[in-house]
């Protein structure tokens, strides 16, 4: 045999004899199935009855919950429909401030320029520049680069004025909503999109079509009751809006509604009649319900800029608003109305539009609004 043959051999042998060494010495167990697996701290198990299977509580997990960030579509969509205004007012007065070494009367005076051409109106401008020499005099306003935030500051405060919630009072049903307005500020739109978010929240809503001088108004008005799931009440047209209205409140009374927005017929502002028809509007409604109408809001055209302010004191006059509507505010560069608006009437804005689609209308917030424009 050769050489390597015989150290084969002799690794096979080792292998063998090793093998057999292990199978002796290791333990073995007795004959029948395994004994159970005893855990340190496990309760002992009980016998039970023929035919019974144990059913052992199984501990619930909680799920892992993870909370989205909030949605920023709507804010990203705010941003791009204040485009034009913040090009009007911001970024001039960025391009004001940009390389100013001191703050001097020249700066006010062309700051108050800015202001004024981004009709934030002429009582607002002089109070917001008031409040940039009140903090200059008192040394906190050193540096021009400062004055912006100071100034983006005031007007986030002038913004929180007001109740900026819609919420019905204690024990009120139905919640009565009159909306009022001149033609073509978006009155019958806003009211099919606030009837969309009643809706969806899980509120029952009734329209009353009182704008009965408008050729298809309460046409269009069924529309949005059919989108928004509302029911309408009617009458023909050129009937007494007043009627209407009681007739929607009181048809909200008898069928336990939520939620009675009552729409009214476009109004110019100067016309002394059409705003006492107005007033009547509003006496009736509280004779059907006492109390009602619990939230009188004028919807404004954004783009109309100062005249929007005049329309808002002569509503408030006749009508005592509680709240204001502002839409289409991605058409204008006029948005700096709003400013001037809530600081001189003291109205909280509830709603603003952005669009036409029924989730281009949000619920106003101050500061997703003053951060938008900056």
């Amino acid at each position: 045999m050769e050489l390597w043959e015989y150290l084969a051999l002799a690794v096979v042998l080792v292998l063998a004899v090793g093998f057999g060494i292990f199978a002796a010495t290791r333990p073995r167990l007795p004959p029948g199935p395994p004994p159970p697996l005893e855990l340190e701290g496990q309760p002992e198990r009980k016998e039970l009855p023929p035919g019974e299977v144990l059913l052992e509580e199984v501990p619930v997990v909680p799920p892992v919950v993870v909370t989205p960030p909030p949605s920023e579509g709507f804010f990203r969509r705010l941003v791009a429909g204040l485009s034009k205004t913040q090009g009007q007012l911001v970024e001039r007065m960025d391009a004001l401030l940009r390389g100013r070494k001191e703050i001097d009367e020249s700066l006010y005076e062309e700051l108050e320029e800015i202001l004024i051409t981004a009709d934030v109106g002429v009582k607002t401008t002089q109070r917001l520049l008031e409040n940039l020499r009140k903090r200059a005099d008192r040394n906190e306003l050193k540096d021009p680069s400062t004055l912006r935030g100071y100034l983006q500051e005031d007007i986030r405060e002038i913004l929180k004025q007001g109740d900026h919630r819609m919420t019905p009072p204690d024990g009120v049903k139905p919640y009565v909503i009159l909306i009022v307005g001149v033609n073509g500020a978006g009155k019958t739109t806003t009211i099919g999109k606030l009837a969309s978010r009643f809706t969806r929240a899980g509120q029952t809503v009734l329209m009353g079509a009182g704008d009965t001088f408008r050729a298809a108004a309460i046409d269009q008005l069924e529309v949005w009751g059919e989108r928004a799931g509302a029911s309408v009440v009617k009458n023909k047209e050129g009937s007494d809006p007043s009627a209407v209205i009681f007739d929607a409140i009181q048809a909200g009374k008898s069928r336990g509604i939520d939620v009675v927005i009552a729409d009214t017929a476009g109004r110019l502002h100067t016309k002394a009649n059409l705003m006492e028809e107005l007033k009547k509007v509003n006496r009736v409604a509280a004779k059907a319900m006492p109390g009602a109408p619990h939230e009188v809001l004028l919807v404004l055209d954004a783009t109309m800029g100062q005249n929007a302010l005049n329309q808002a004191r002569i509503f408030h006059e006749e009508c005592h608003l509680t709240g204001l509507v502002l839409t289409k505010l991605d058409g204008t560069a006029k948005g700096g109305v709003i400013i001037g608006i809530v600081d001189e009437l003291k109205l909280p804005v509830k709603f603003i539009g952005i669009g036409e689609k029924v989730d281009d209308m949000q619920p106003f917030d101050p500061d997703d609004f003053v951060a938008a424009l900056f």
